[in-house]
């Protein structure tokens, strides 16, 4: 089978499966939400960016990283080569928390089988965990962020880069820095 047909079939797959999460009603996030914010971008990428869940303007829109933290994570991609649609986006939780809080463990519990199915369709060559909420659900961990950033994990085999949350760079510009390094490994990680 040639690549264009294999992206195809992981496109539609990717599509009835947006389908299954537009129809969840498992956890009481649903009862709140606008919109579901499956994910967007590349079926066939390199690269699968993962944040925890959605904010405002994610639910209205009903995708990811649309608001200011999507457009500076936008300019990170591009930074180190790549465009937006190069990549893919999603998170941890398919529906918005409300104010925006940290998704809670049976919330996560109920989407992660989403999530899991994105990543095996997919099946990136890195995995770029934006922040500790998404770092820890994925990792299984509660080491600090720090501690993360600076060692290599992996999830079901797929390598793992943690850098800071974009919402968290805008907060604190002093970790603009960080945030580059990690991204310059990420490209490193790609082109090998």
């Amino acid at each position: 089978m040639d690549s264009q047909a294999t992206t195809a079939g992981v496109a539609k797959q990717l599509a009835e499966l947006d389908a299954q999460v537009r129809a969840c009603t498992e956890c009481d996030l649903h009862r709140g939400r606008t919109n579901t914010v499956f994910g967007k971008g590349n079926p066939a990428t390199r690269v699968m960016f993962i944040g925890e869940g959605p904010g405002r303007d994610e639910d209205i829109k009903g995708e990811p990283f649309v608001g200011r933290s999507g457009q500076l994570l936008t300019k990170m991609i591009a930074a180190i080569d790549l465009e937006r649609a190069d990549v893919y986006i999603t998170n941890i939780v398919k529906c918005r928390p409300p104010e925006n809080r940290d998704p809670q463990e049976s919330e996560v519990r109920c989407c992660e089988k989403y999530l899991a199915a994105q990543i095996d369709l997919i099946k990136p060559r890195i995995i770029c965990a934006l922040g500790r909420v998404a770092a820890h659900w994925l990792l299984n961990t509660k080491d600090s962020l720090s501690a993360l950033r600076n060692s290599d994990r992996s999830y079901h085999g797929t390598p793992v880069l943690v850098t800071y949350h974009p919402a968290a760079l805008l907060r604190n510009p002093s970790l603009k820095k960080g945030a580059w390094e990690d991204f310059k490994r990420l490209r490193d990680t790609i082109n090998e």
